[in-house]
């Protein structure tokens, strides 16, 4: 991601989806430099294993530099182990230390949609967080997804984001598509994202509307009738781009519901399998096929999974 107030912040159509980002004089070319990495899945035999890994990648990004940390939270079920276990720490003063340098950021909202609405990501992070985690932080920032102007509010975000100096820890989870094919945070197949895109206000669909609230009602949220009618008249997805997981420091991936959602199987498969083309038109016709693959482009990734993940 930029340096701060380095350039401003652009705005491009594809189709019904808007993304901004960072105007470039040729935008396949930062596309064509990136290096296609391998991607070995690190298998945890429970979720609480994977919160704890979680949690070990903040205290190592901690120890590994000074001042705040800029870290981007996984929604869903993804990463609820990790969200206890940090509310527990909260409780104390275990981890004061630690907490008081945390930037807390989430990737992606509904929208429009009231922000204390139960089938909202900032919702399921306060259940989850507490109260004395939001306290201790250093600041807690969420999408604003309850006001007439989303894409001013989203560029703002975008700009706060910047301002800090980049992301430390990209947390991502893995959600499956059609025909095997994956989102990362809510970069849609076919919603055109390319390397420079910061963030993108996306048309909804009733697959993604579905896939949310069952994956919140497995992970034990609280839904009320009102909440599920007013997320099923959500419109748009708000959700950081490919540009900023490519400019985090450090990629964390957590996939720990394949047994609530088995399709995941096979389009994590995908992504760990497919061959990413070097002409840089067909590489990023691959990646607006599959946005899962944009996690092979980047250098430092580290991949958890439950081992029903890897089952045929």
């Amino acid at each position: 991601m930029s340096a701060p107030g380095s350039q401003s912040i652009s705005r491009r159509v594809v189709g019904n989806n808007v993304w901004l980002g960072h105007a470039a004089t040729d935008a396949a070319e930062p596309l064509a430099r990136l290096a296609v990495q391998a991607i070995s899945p690190d298998v945890l035999e429970t979720e609480e294993a994977v919160g704890r890994a979680m949690f070990e990648e903040i205290e190592k990004a901690a120890s590994g530099k000074q001042g705040d940390l800029v870290i981007i939270l996984l929604g869903g079920r993804g990463a609820q182990a990790l969200h206890r276990l940090m509310g527990e720490k909260a409780r104390s003063d275990e981890a004061d230390g630690l907490l008081s340098r945390l930037h807390v950021f989430t990737q992606d909202a509904l929208a429009p949609m009231r922000m204390d609405n139960g089938l909202s990501f900032v919702r399921d992070f306060e259940r989850l967080l507490g109260q004395d985690f939001l306290r201790k932080v250093k600041s807690f920032n969420s999408m604003s997804t309850d006001t007439a102007d989303l894409e001013g509010e989203l560029a703002r975000y975008i700009e706060k984001l910047e301002s800090l100096g980049g992301i430390d820890i990209f947390f991502l989870g893995h959600g499956p598509e059609a025909e095997a094919a994956s989102h990362l945070a809510y970069i849609k197949p076919g919603s055109g994202a390319a390397a420079g895109d910061v963030a993108g206000l996306i048309p909804i669909s009733s697959t993604i509307l579905e896939h949310h609230i069952s994956k919140f009602k497995a992970g034990g949220s609280a839904v009320t009738e009102a909440d599920e009618a007013e997320c099923r008249a959500a419109t748009h997805i708000l959700t950081l781009g490919p540009a900023a997981i490519l400019g985090a420091r450090r990629i964390v991936q957590s996939i720990v519901d394949a047994s609530t959602a088995p399709a995941k199987r096979a389009s994590y498969r995908r992504v760990l399998d497919t061959e990413i083309a070097e002409a840089p038109a067909r590489r990023a016709s691959q990646l607006d096929e599959n946005p899962g693959l944009w996690i092979r482009l980047h250098p430092n990734v580290r991949s958890l999974v439950l081992p029903d993940v890897l089952e045929a």
